[in-house]
């Protein structure tokens, strides 16, 4: 029993054999996951996916790095998508001060209006922080995150940032950077991080775990972090697996 919470299925990367990759993924013990779209084309093909198979679910919200093009219009689509009942969380939303595409101020605006707007609905975000530890965890403070809660995805920060973020009723998810033979930092927080806070994940096609990484990343490979993950906390892998898909369907909501 695996649950994978983040998932671009809805990537052009599938467009040949996404039927494939998710029997791939079942036969793999994948039971959940969550495909994340980000802007109009990849949440309009999350919810396609979504609505098609009963064991995948959606998040829609809007990257930081494409911030400048939301506008107004979007946000209400988001607003209209969430009361849907396969939309699980609002999302992947934060800020990435790596790409210039977007100015900050308007990277910060957007995100802040996405928190609020998961107040309003009631549901978790899921956060993509790239090079903007401090402005994210400023602004999840000043927004009240901890009302609805959500994921620090694809953690690669400090066991610091860490305890802040589950401070404010946030869970940490791991991907397969975690995996990386030279990835000191994640393997340190990974190991020490509460069982009842820990999430997985594959943000495939990216970010791909060893021993396959370079190859496209595929739903099937979560189980490559989860053993990692098990083996680093000195659990039993079964064990791991359990607990982090409880977690996952606690906070998405998912009762069955």
């Amino acid at each position: 029993m695996l649950f994978d919470t983040h998932v671009h299925l809805n990537a052009d990367q599938y467009k040949d054999d996404l039927e494939e990759v998710i029997e791939r993924a079942q036969e793999a013990g994948i039971e959940y996951m969550v495909v994340v779209g980000f802007d109009r084309g990849t949440i309009q093909k999350a919810m396609e996916i979504t609505e098609k198979y009963d064991f995948i679910y959606a998040s829609v919200g809007w990257h930081p790095v494409d911030a400048i093009d939301m506008t107004t219009e979007d946000l209400e689509w988001i607003e209209e998508l969430s009361s849907h009942p396969k939309v699980v969380a609002l999302g992947e939303m934060g800020l990435d001060y790596y790409w210039d595409k977007s100015p900050k101020d308007i990277q910060q605006e957007v995100f802040r209006q996405q928190i609020r707007l998961a107040r309003k609905v009631n549901l978790p975000i899921i956060i993509h922080n790239r090079d903007a530890t401090e402005d994210v965890v400023r602004i999840l403070k000043e927004e009240k995150v901890e009302e609805v809660g959500g994921v620090m995805h694809c953690f690669t920060g400090s066991l610091e940032v860490a305890k802040q973020c589950m401070d404010m009723n946030m869970y940490i998810s791991f991907g397969g950077p975690v995996t990386f033979k030279n990835a000191k930092k994640p393997k340190e927080v990974a190991a020490v991080i509460p069982i009842d806070k820990l999430l997985i994940e594959t943000d495939c096609p990216y970010l791909t775990p060893h021993p396959y990484r370079g190859k496209r990343n595929e739903p099937s490979y979560v189980s490559y972090v989860a053993e990692q993950i098990a083996e680093l906390k000195q659990m039993d892998y079964e064990e791991l697996a359990k607990k982090t898909t409880e977690n996952a369907k606690k906070l998405f909501g998912i009762n069955r």
